[in-house]
């Protein structure tokens, strides 16, 4: 059946297996860290936790900083949840992009949250301190979810190039079961990616200094203190982060290409107008989040530089998330409708 003309499979996405799976899997992680923890505290580990220096600045900055990012994350929440109820309610919204979208506002919100609470609680912390266990996990989270969001802007720029450039058979390739394995693949695939150097390096030895100069576990500045280099570690971390970055981006790019070819061959204004108001703000959105993983793929790890890390971090992992909502709701009339009928304005 077309997608555009079917509402069960929504009620499958929301409410059965995707949901389960996901939740299961995040479930059965926890578990099998919280069983395991003694890998992460073995006696050839003589760090058992690590000191997040976050942004350095007297108790009256701290607080200011703590109400600013709770404020943030507030609304981001409220932001990225109104997409998901939106689409979860209203029946004209049950279309491939939206359900796309309403799973990556999802998204947003875990990845958010794999940060901002730890950061709101450092605030207030006199000592900062993460323990072993906790900074591999939220090290794991991060990471997975910024893989997952990787491969989320990927598929929708598949959706968008589908609809523009073969519009006709759109409807009949962009089923409800290919949404839906498109869907669980992003998180199954994002989440596995990287849990076995994770693994890998949790059981690496640890020792001396235990301060990390940013605001969450980054791996630049854990393996800085391992007690032995570990160049082949290093380096295929390195390489699976940014096969895992950079080919989505590449197929991102050839999507829009095609996209670009097509849309120029519109007769009317009107028509590449309308064409290109439905990629913008997707295009928007992938500008934000590859524009400042590119800086910190180029920018120099050095010492001097961690103030500015540090803030495009920030840039890609928290205000990011704010924005998206805005940007998708803006360039969707649809969309817009919608939210203001669930808001009540």
């Amino acid at each position: 059946m077309c997608l555009l003309h079917s509402s069960g499979w929504l009620k499958y996405i929301f409410e059965s297996p995707f949901i389960y799976i996901v939740i299961q899997y995040l479930l059965v992680f926890l578990q099998l860290a919280h069983r395991h923890m003694k890998i992460f505290n073995t006696p050839n580990n003589s760090i058992t936790g690590f000191i997040l220096l976050g942004f350095p600045c007297p108790r009256e900055g701290q607080i200011l900083l703590f109400v600013l990012f709770f404020i943030v994350y507030l609304l981001t929440l409220m932001g990225n949840g109104s997409i998901i109820c939106a689409v979860r309610w209203d029946q004209r919204l049950h279309t491939p992009m939206n359900i796309l979208l309403a799973n990556f506002s999802f998204l947003e919100i875990c990845y958010v949250t794999s940060t901002v609470p730890n950061m709101l609680a450092n605030f207030l912390s006199e000592t900062k301190v993460i323990s072993f266990s906790g900074c591999f996990l939220q090290f794991y989270f991060f990471f997975s979810l910024g893989f997952t969001e990787s491969f989320f802007l990927a598929v929708i720029a598949f959706d968008r190039c589908l609809a523009i450039c073969q519009p006709l058979h759109y409807p009949t390739i962009m089923t409800g079961h290919l949404c839906i394995n498109l869907v669980v693949s992003c998180w199954v695939l994002g989440f596995l990616w990287f849990l076995f150097p994770i693994i890998i390096i949790s059981q690496m030895s640890f020792c001396g200094s235990r301060i990390i100069d940013h605001f969450l576990c980054d791996p630049g500045p854990l393996l800085a203190l391992t007690c032995t280099r570990a160049p082949a570690i290093e380096l295929t971390s390195s390489a699976l982060s940014s096969i895992l970055l950079f080919i989505p981006f590449l197929f991102i790019m050839g999507s829009y290409m095609l996209v670009l070819r097509a849309v120029l061959r519109v007769p009317s204004v009107a028509g590449r107008r309308k064409a290109f108001s439905t990629c913008g703000s997707h295009l928007a959105v992938v500008s934000l989040f590859y524009g400042s993983v590119m800086v910190m793929y180029v920018s120099p790890t050095s010492k001097r530089e961690a103030g500015m890390q540090k803030i495009v971090t920030l840039f890609y992992s928290v205000v990011t998330p704010l924005i998206n909502p805005v940007i998708y709701s803006l360039k969707n009339k649809d969309m817009k409708h919608a939210m203001k009928k669930f808001l009540g304005i």
